[in-house]
């Protein structure tokens, strides 16, 4: 944890219930211990569209698409998003989900390896989240940066690592060592790229927010 836990947990009580249809994929999503962004980046999300009013929104991460609903809920009714996903026992879940929460019209899920998807896009997005594979991110950000448009917001989570992000990489688990290199690199390379402007906020486990030049 990144921020204090007494902190989180005061975060927490004051806030209010999602939908309902939300509420229940969160905690089908707790008992099956599948992951999904946390409440703090629920409501920092909420805010950033509501700020921003994206209508053509780039999700890289789909899971079982609960923050792909959430974004639609809060997005104006006229946008549009697409979420790639490759983790095949994910994905039919995920499109049950879209129809319990009657997005199928809003929600385009793109199955496959996202890398090689976000090649093969050529439209430009308002809002791209990034919550996929953590060691993989500095290998999705030159297509990223590609897909947004000047102006879009790029939202990367999970950018500390629960705190590791500040150790050595000899005091990082051995199995974690590529990732926790591999996000140093990737926050580096947002902070000095030109073409961005980059914060990285403590919040839930790290966010870096990047709009493009």
């Amino acid at each position: 944890m990144i921020v204090d836990e007494r902190m989180v947990s005061f975060i927490h009580s004051l806030e209010r219930e999602n939908s309902e249809i939300l509420e229940k994929i969160e905690q089908e999503a707790l008992d099956t211990y599948v992951p999904i962004i946390r409440k703090e980046m629920q409501s920092f999300l909420k805010v950033l569209l509501l700020m921003t009013r994206p209508v053509r929104i780039l999700e890289v991460g789909t899971a079982i698409g609960f923050s792909a609903i959430l974004m639609s809920e809060y997005a104006p009714k006229e946008a549009k998003i697409t979420t790639i996903e490759k983790y095949e026992k994910r994905i039919p879940i995920a499109r049950e989900n879209f129809k319990r929460a009657g997005k199928e019209e809003t929600i385009s899920l793109i199955e496959g390896d996202a890398l090689e998807v976000m090649k093969s896009l050529d439209d430009s997005y308002d809002f791209i989240f990034m919550d996929a594979a953590k060691g993989q991110y500095i290998s999705y950000m030159p297509e990223a940066i590609r897909l947004l448009k000047k102006g879009g917001l790029l939202v990367s989570d999970n950018v500390l690592q629960d705190g590791d992000i500040i150790e050595s990489r000899f005091a990082v688990e051995r199995r974690n060592r590529t990732i926790h290199s591999r996000m140093r690199e990737y926050l580096y390379e947002l902070k000095h790229d030109e073409r961005l402007e980059t914060s990285i906020i403590p919040l839930g486990d790290g966010v870096a927010l990047s709009i493009k030049r």
